[in-house]
């Protein structure tokens, strides 16, 4: 039984290219104008590459495979087919299919595909949800959804996600947020967190982590305090934290 990943050999040529095009009603009309070619441009064909080809060829012919029983066919025709076609199958059983919806339907539809039970399937939609109605999403279940709806949402929404559980989504807040607003990120319990806070953050919030546990929090710190408070770094026991101290210093004076 072929799978998703496990594809059947294509038919390349020859008797078995001529059995294939024996039962497939496109070898009377599309065939000889050279409209497909089996191995290379064919919807019986069983890799995805050759299924995208016919139907770039012919993209009037979409529709007619939009419910076909082969998934990947499936999912192929309804790239190409209208868009009415495509709004039929946003249930489609198949989640690649769905993905391929998602990919489709204008932002303002997914609203209701934004509850697929395919992690995919809902990173397609983050991707393309209104940014307005965007956190909505925010509470997804899978971290790489609330991701991408860090990367996209507006500044004065970030802050939402300042407390997400998922390390990933916030440091990605941390690298989006203003510089003025990433105090609320000064005390994360993750040192790469901090790291982007330390390399961010205004002089005197930059200060407040010049005594973190993390070497490399202390070191970003260092290169943005102000001078002063960098000055207590010079016995630090990080050679490189206190190599940056002493070359700030020289650079003052």
């Amino acid at each position: 039984m072929t799978t998703k990943t496990e594809l059947a050999p294509v038919v390349s040529g020859g008797k078995e290219a001529q059995a294939v095009c024996a039962t497939c009603r496109h070898a009377a009309d599309l065939l000889p104008e050279r409209r497909c070619s089996p191995g290379d441009a064919c919807v019986k064909s069983l890799s995805g590459r050759h299924m995208d080809r016919f139907f770039r060829a012919n993209p009037e012919q979409a529709t007619a495979y939009i419910a076909d029983a082969h998934w990947e066919r499936r999912a192929i025709a309804v790239r190409h087919a209208p868009l009415e076609a495509c709004r039929q199958h946003i249930n489609d059983p198949d989640e690649v299919v769905r993905r391929v919806v998602a990919t489709r339907l204008p932002p303002d539809e997914l609203l209701k595909l934004r509850r697929d039970p395919d992690r995919e399937v809902r990173i397609a939609v983050a991707q393309r949800f209104p940014v307005d109605d965007l956190l909505v999403m925010s509470g997804d279940p899978d971290y790489m959804v609330r991701v991408i709806v860090a990367r996209r949402l507006s500044h004065g929404r970030l802050p939402r996600l300042v407390k997400d559980p998922e390390r990933e989504v916030r440091k990605t807040v941390a690298q989006r947020l203003p510089a003025f607003a990433l105090a609320k990120l000064i005390d994360d319990p993750e040192p790469e967190v901090r790291r982007i806070v330390a390399e961010r953050a205004l002089p005197h919030d930059a200060a407040r982590l010049l005594e973190d546990p993390d070497w490399i929090v202390r070191h970003a710190a260092a290169a943005r305090a102000p001078l002063e408070d960098v000055r207590a770094l010079i016995d630090d026991p990080e050679p490189e934290v206190r190599r940056i101290a002493w070359q700030r210093i020289a650079a003052a004076e």
